[in-house]
């Protein structure tokens, strides 16, 4: 029987697992759902066992799918929701507290007491990333604060800390390895960007031991091998990266200049800057695409934290839709949106606005306002939002994209790839197989053990879905995005 590659997928609202074969097609593939916990307003969590149980389960349903085996895998990739933070007992690999995920702002006290010390420039040069709740770091330091005696546990060694790649990657190996990879490094505030390592001033700034700490690896490489006992042989684990880069990698986006965007329940614009990082002047992220074959990609990355989960709240939250494909069909039962514009800060706002303190907003409500127009307003703001992303970036990299490779759930949708082709002014190019994320984590676990060849086999597996190609008038792409912007500013320090 052919040896696949199996890409365990492990997201926000999902875990899912996908087999691969060598043309970089699905051939079997599983998705749970798990609970999302939010103990007060800002506040996003998740029960680490949760993470666990679901994504062993769609590793053994994925198998079962594609009608093969353990033996029959010839390496195992990991991708997964980056700065989700997670503390577990290095003796029992139990988890001290829930998970606090990304979205979640309840470090902003944190990070806005960095800021009035005036510590945000040397968070900015050595890491890359500016001071927010959305990093790991400081949800590290919250957790070691909050739980008493946490922290001496930790600076014992009893405690360790990861993101979501490395709690997957010690469940797997039965508690053998401890590592993640540079790419999800990269995202803690932790990390030093420029010198490949934890970096001390900053361990010592949030108080968090070294020794809590994973080794970090390379993207592409072996790191361990899973516990027979847990999927019916040890196969080796080959690949890791945070999910954005990995979807990066599987978008074959390896020269610099081109760039992705994943609509999943944010947006990340992420653009391949090479071997250089370059520095951001305009609210974005410099950030650590892989290292493979010894070297480095740097990407520049702009992240909306509200992309396709606007269109859960419409139908979670209001009851507007019955599910997220019918979003699509509700937005085009009118023209346009009528002058409605949906801001949807319900986090706070990334990038370029890095506003933890914004807060959703409808503006442009009339008497005429129907169920439809507020349905396109929010599929449409998720395309303004990329926008003002890709509009940051090419300012930050002194270039102008010539088209814009997506994927991500959202990405099925016609009318937001349509519009936004036109509000960018450039093509909108879909590939047939949607599920890049997973795809790039199967790719890296691939290339380390032989699977593929090299790079250039996947450019070759790379094939058009479809290409959206832009209709609208300059006047009339700049007129609405105006509006967008005025909106915006609306929705901004709303909760202070």
């Amino acid at each position: 029987m052919p040896r696949s590659i199996l890409a365990l997928d492990q997201g926000t609202t999902s875990s899912r697992a996908i087999v691969f074969g060598r043309n970089g097609r699905p051939q079997g593939i599983a998705q749970e759902a798990y609970p999302q916990l939010y103990p007060q307003p800002g506040h996003v969590e998740h029960d680490p066992e949760e993470i666990w149980r679901s994504q062993l389960d769609c590793a053994r349903k994925a198998l079962v799918d594609a009608k093969t085996r353990a033996e029959n895998i010839a390496a195992i990739g990991i991708t997964n929701q980056r700065e989700t933070t997670i503390l577990w007992e290095r003796a029992t690999g139990k988890p001290v507290a829930n998970a606090i995920v990304w979205q979640s702002r309840i470090t902003t006290s944190i990070c806005e007491r960095l800021k009035a010390d005036g510590l945000e420039p040397t968070f900015r040069a050595k890491t890359g990333l500016l001071l927010d709740p959305y990093f790991s770091g400081t949800k590290v330091q919250y957790l070691l604060d909050e739980v008493s005696g946490l922290r001496a546990r930790a600076e014992r060694g009893e405690i360790l800390f990861g993101t979501v790649d490395a709690f997957l990657l010690w469940r797997l190996t039965g508690g053998r390895v401890h590592a993640t990879d540079f790419s999800n490094a990269s995202r803690t505030l932790l990390f030093n960007i420029h010198t490949l390592d934890w970096d001390d001033e900053l361990l010592a700034i949030f108080n968090v031991p070294r020794v809590m700490l994973p080794e970090v690896k390379p993207s592409s490489g072996l790191v361990g091998v899973t516990d027979p006992a847990l999927l019916g042989a040890a196969i080796p684990i080959a690949g890791l990266a945070g999910d954005q880069q990995a979807a990066t990698f599987g978008q074959a986006c390896f020269e610099p200049g081109s760039a992705k965007n994943t609509y999943g329940t944010g947006c990340f614009l992420l653009l391949n800057t090479g071997s250089q990082p370059v520095v951001s002047h305009n609210g974005l992220l410099t950030t650590i695409g892989w290292m493979v074959d010894g070297q480095i990609a740097y990407c520049l990355e702009g992240a909306v934290f509200i992309g396709g989960a606007v269109v859960q709240w419409l139908r979670d939250g209001l009851g507007l839709i019955g599910s997220a494909a019918e979003v699509e069909e509700l937005a085009l039962r009118v023209p346009d949106a009528d002058g409605v514009f949906f801001v949807p800060a319900f986090v706070g706002l990334g990038a370029p606005h890095w506003n933890p303190n914004a807060r959703g907003t409808i503006i442009g409500l009339t008497r005429g306002t129907q169920r439809g127009h507020i349905a396109r307003a929010a599929v449409e703001a998720i395309a303004f939002q990329t926008r003002d992303v890709l509009d940051a970036m090419q300012r930050d990299a002194g270039l102008n994209l010539d088209h814009l490779k997506v994927d991500g759930g959202a990405s099925q949708n016609a009318l937001l790839m349509q519009f936004q082709a036109d509000l960018l002014g450039v093509p909108v190019r879909r590939p047939v197989v949607s599920e890049t994320t997973a795809l790039g984590a199967a790719y890296l676990a691939g290339l380390a053990v032989g699977y593929w060849a090299d790079r250039s086999d996947i450019v070759t597996n790379w094939q058009l879905d479809r290409e959206f190609l832009p209709s609208m008038l300059p006047a009339e792409r700049e007129r609405r995005h105006e509006r967008w912007q005025k909106a915006v500013a609306r929705s901004l320090d709303w909760a202070e």
